[in-house]
């Protein structure tokens, strides 16, 4: 990781090189810099959305007009789109989403482990490929995995920004 350089900067400015332009995301702390950059670049398109799974169609429609996109979501929403990942499945869409992890390392909400400890194995029994980060040297390389995995293979993939990256928020 370059010096100085948050990982966050990093991660956006590697998805706008990997010419990312849709942003779609529900408001959260843990994605708070990658959306206040979308927000600023006039190169990106940011659509705030109302619940996450308005995502995962906004994110096929990019796909089909030939834009590539992300979807930022934190794990407690990640259950929200069960139904529409099989929009993913069925339609063989690129689909790459970054969810910031509650219920895990740290956590002192109780009302966020049922889903934090439950996004991993129900987004992989709905077929997404779930990556791990705990530590800012490896977010680049791991989310530059998951873009060749999205879109050069056509898989969908989920990063999860565990709490030991992001830190546990105060309850």
């Amino acid at each position: 990781m370059e010096e100085g350089v948050r990982w966050q900067d990093q991660l956006y400015d590697l998805l706008r090189r990997n010419n990312i332009t849709q942003f779609a995301y529900v408001p959260d702390a843990g994605h708070r810099i990658l959306i206040d950059r979308s927000l600023a670049d006039p190169g990106a398109h940011s659509v705030a959305l109302t619940t996450e799974e308005e995502g995962v169609a906004l994110l096929a429609g990019a796909d089909l007009g030939g834009a590539r996109g992300v979807l930022l979501m934190q794990s407690s929403g990640a259950g929200n789109c069960i139904n529409m990942l099989s929009l993913i499945k069925g339609g063989r869409f690129p689909f790459l989403t970054l969810v910031s992890m509650r219920g895990d390392f740290g956590e002192g909400n109780p009302w966020q482990f049922p889903m934090g400890q439950a996004v991993e194995p129900v987004l992989k029994a709905m077929g997404v490929i779930v990556l791990r980060v705990e530590r800012p040297d490896e977010v680049v390389p791991t989310v530059t995995a998951a873009l060749t995995m999205v879109f050069q293979s056509g898989n969908a993939v989920a990063v999860l920004l565990t709490q030991k990256l992001l830190g546990a928020k105060a309850f």
